[in-house]
C-alpha cells in the first residue's frame, strides 16, 4: 500500500523501496513495524553488533511516524511534573533526561546522514488559551532549575508580538525543540539500516508468533523469520501477533491540512518560525513551512478510524477561529494520522515475557519518544543497560477493547468542555 496523499508524500525527497519476504530468514532480532521506533531499533541494534530482520505491513514510515505534526521535543505526552507527582524527582529526572537524548538522536542525525529533504526550524513555543498569571513562569523557572530543561517563559505581549491572535496568553518556548519532514527521516533511517547491513521487508505483515524452546519464529504471507528475540514495534497496526499487548494501546487519530501558498496573508498572523502548540487538553498544533510560505496545522483527537468527509473544512473552521485575518484560506492536503496512545500517556518499554519486547505507544509527542524508546530497548537486548526498567511502571493494561475507545472518546468530549470552561 502507497503512502497516503499528504503533504509529506508529496514532497518526498528521499525514497527506497523494500521487497516483501517471500522465503525463510534468521536473524539475532526480528523487529516488528517500520515506524520511527522499529527504525530507530534496528539501527541502533546493529549498531551493538546484532543482526536484525524488520518487518513492515505497508511501506517504511507508513503510519503515524510518516505524517505528524513534525515536532521534536525534549518530554513525553505526560507532563513531567506530572511524572513527578506520581514517581518522585529523581525518577522523574531520569526518564526526562532520556527524552532529552531522543530529541538529540533525531537532531545529529537530520544533521548528518538524515539531512535530505530537511529544512529544519528551531525552538518550539507552547502557549496557553487562558490568563494562568504566575504559574506557567513558575514551572518554567522548576524545569530549568530540576530537570535542566532548556525553557524560557514568556509574557502575553511577548507572545502577541509573534502571534497575533487574542486567544493567546503567556507561553513557554522550549530552546530545544524543532521541526522537521518526519517522512524523509523514516526513509533515511531505513537506508541507513540497510547500508550498516540490517534487512528490512516492506508489504509484510506479521501474521503470527509462536515461540519455541530457543527461538521464536514469525510468519508473514509468503515467509517466515527465526529470531532469538522479537521487539514488537506495530503501535495500532499491530492485529492478533501478541493479542495481551495489542489490548494495551488505543488507537486514536488526529488529523492535519496544510494551506496553499499565501505569504502575505500568513505574515499578518504568524511571525514565529518555529513549532507552536497550545496548552489544551486536545490542543491545536502548527509550523510555518517552506520558508513561510505555507502553513501545516494539526489537531482534534479521536477513537474514530474513518476520516470526516469535510476534513479540511473542519481544520479550517479551527485556524479562522485563532486567526480571523486567515479567513478565506484556501487548503492543499489534508490527512489524518492513526498513533497508539495508552492511558498513562507514557510509551510501553518493557520485556513482557523473556525474548519479547515492546517498544511503541508513543502518541501525543512520538518523534523524540520513539528515539529515546529505540535506544534503551536496543541497549537492554545487547545487554548494555537495564534503563529500561525506568518505565516499570507504565504496564500494558487491558484498554478496554471498543468500551476503551467509547470511553476515550467521551473523555475528548470532556476534555472540550473543561477547556471551554478554562477559556471562559
Amino acid at each position: 500500500m502507497p503512502h497516503i496523499d499528504s503533504y509529506y508524500a508529496a514532497t518526498q525527497a528521499v525514497s527506497c523501496d523494500f521487497e516483501p519476504l517471500t522465503t525463510h530468514i534468521e536473524a539475532d532480532v526480528c523487529v516488528v513495524g517500520g515506524g520511527l521506533a522499529g527504525l530507530t531499533t534496528a539501527r541502533e541494534l546493529l549498531r551493538l553488533g546484532k543482526s536484525v530482520v524488520l518487518l513492515e505491513g505497508n511501506k517504511v514510515g507508513f503510519g503515524a511516524s510518516g505524517r505528524n505534526g513534525g515536532f521534536v521535543s525534549d518530554g513525553y505526552a505526560e507532563d513531567v511534573l506530572n511524572l513527578e507527582k506520581k514517581l518522585g524527582v529523581e525518577h522523574a529526572k531520569a526518564l526526562f533526561n532520556i527524552s532529552r537524548e531522543g530529541t538529540k538522536y533525531v537532531r545529529q542525525n537530520i544533521e548528518g546522514f538524515a539531512a535530505d529533504g530537511q529544512d529544519p526550524q528551531y525552538h518550539w513555543l507552547g502557549v496557553v488559551r487562558h490568563d494562568v498569571g504566575d504559574k506557567l513562569e513558575k514551572s518554567v523557572e522548576k524545569l530549568t532549575t530540576v530537570y535542566g530543561a532548556d525553557y524560557a517563559y514568556w509574557s502575553t505581549d511577548q507572545v502577541r508580538q509573534h502571534l497575533k491572535s487574542n486567544r493567546y496568553f503567556q507561553a513557554l518556548e522550549d530552546r530545544s525543540a524543532f521541526h522537521i519532514h518526519p517522512l524523509n527521516y523514516c526513509v533515511a533511517l531505513a537506508k541507513d539500516i540497510q547500508a550498516g547491513g540490517g534487512v528490512i521487508f516492506e508489504e509484510t505483515q506479521a501474521r503470527a508468533l509462536h515461540k519455541h524452546h530457543s527461538h521464536f519464529m514469525i510468519e508473514t504471507a509468503h515467509g517466515s523469520v527465526k529470531a532469538g528475540q522479537v521487539v514488537l514495534c506495530g503501535s495500532a497496526y499491530m492485529h492478533d501477533l501478541f493479542p495481551k499487548f495489542e489490548a494495551a494501546v488505543l488507537p486514536v487519530a488526529t488529523y492535519v491540512v496544510t494551506t496553499k501558498v499565501m505569504p502575505d496573508k500568513l505574515r499578518e498572523a504568524i511571525s514565529y518560525k518555529g513549532c507552536i502548540s497550545d496548552n489544551r487538553r486536545a490542543g491545536d498544533y502548527y509550523r510555518l513551512i517552506e520558508g513561510g510560505d505555507r502553513l501545516l496545522w494539526g489537531g482534534r483527537i479521536t477513537t474514530q478510524k474513518s476520516e470526516p468527509k469535510a476534513l479540511s473544512n473542519l481544520l479550517r473552521r479551527d485556524i479562522e477561529a485563532i486567526y480571523p485575518q486567515l479567513s478565506g484560506l484556501e487548503i492543499d492536503k489534508a490527512w489524518s494520522g492513526l498513533m497508539g496512545y495508552c492511558a498513562h500517556k507514557m510509551p510501553i518499554l518493557a520485556e513482557l515475557e523473556p525474548g519479547i519486547w515492546a517498544a511503541t505507544a508513543t502518541g501525543g509527542h512520538g518523534l523524540n519518544t520513539t528515539a529515546a524508546i529505540g535506544i534503551v530497548v536496543a541497549e537492554a537486548i545487547a545487554q548494555k543497560s537495564d534503563r529500561y526498567k525506568l518505565f516499570a511502571p507504565f504496564k500494558a493494561q487491558w484498554n478496554g477493547g471498543p468500551f476503551g475507545q467509547v470511553a476515550a472518546q467521551m473523555a475528548y468530549w470532556g476534555m472540550q468542555l473543561q477547556d471551554a470552561w478554562d477559556e471562559r
